[in-house]
């Protein structure tokens, strides 16, 4: 099966600076993406050094690993990257002041022939496009996910809720972060969308959906995405990933399930 990763990072209009980040390596079909939080910059630097270490990391090994490697042992390598990249992030905002209380979310996804194991923290999210159908792949570690689960809310009210952007779980604030791991099957024509709450919070899944399959190329989807969420308001950065899968058969009919501890 043949992977095709784009990405594309925009500041908003409401930001001067960019606290996002991304990381592609085609050579391993690897695709992880930051969003960081934090004082002056701060945010910025823990982002930025989440993408580059894991990217840097996780890629050197996937080489190494090749093929031959398992699922398992490859779920097992994403957790040593980003505990170690944890540890980087943490270390630095407890030794630099101006660093204090930096973080960011993550979403890190690594093709394998018919299959996609994706890791995430915080809110930053994954979605997958099949047969006109999008549907979000990762659930949002947040305040309000919570009350949406534990029935306060409802979908509909959380979207004019007050409570965006709590984040219950990032990379970086504490000297400890659990990845959350699921495996997914994937089948050509699939399309993955990997991006930050800037897009998420401007779009609703209805609109992103629609504008993804409006649009051929990777790059000018990620690009038609990017301009709605700014024509919307543009009220953060805006950062995404667009994958795409052709060729090849797939043996599995699952459409997701967890990896076990």
């Amino acid at each position: 099966m043949t992977i095709e990763l784009f990405a594309a990072v925009d500041p908003g209009r409401s930001r001067s600076n960019n606290e996002d980040s991304v990381a592609l390596d085609d050579a391993v079909s690897l695709a992880v993406l930051a969003d960081g939080m934090g004082g002056y910059n701060a945010g910025e630097v823990a982002s930025s050094m989440a993408t580059s270490f894991i990217a840097a990391e996780l890629g050197r090994w996937l080489r190494e690993a090749s093929i031959q490697a398992s699922d398992a042992e490859v779920r097992r390598a994403m957790d040593i990257c980003v505990d170690n990249a944890n540890r980087a992030i943490f270390n630095a905002a407890n030794s630099n002041p101006q660093y204090a209380g930096m973080g960011t979310t993550l979403v890190v996804g690594v093709f394998r022939d018919n299959r996609l194991l994706v890791g995430h923290v915080g809110d930053s999210r994954c979605y997958r496009l099949r047969g006109g159908r999008l549907q979000q792949i990762t659930r949002d570690h947040s305040l309000l996910q919570e009350q949406i689960d534990a029935g306060l809310i409802t979908p509909e009210q959380a979207a004019f809720s007050a409570n965006k952007n709590l984040v219950t779980r990032a990379v970086g604030v504490e000297d400890t972060v659990l990845l959350e791991t699921h495996l997914h099957d994937v089948m050509p024509g699939d399309m993955f969308l990997m991006c930050s709450d800037g897009l998420t919070d401007m779009l609703d899944d209805a609109a992103i959906g629609q504008l993804l399959q409006s649009h051929d190329s990777l790059d000018s989807g990620a690009r038609s995405l990017i301009d709605a969420a700014n024509d919307a308001g543009g009220k953060d950065n805006i950062s995404v990933i667009l994958v795409r899968a052709s060729g090849g058969a797939n043996s599995s009919s699952r459409s997701w399930w967890p990896f076990r501890r």
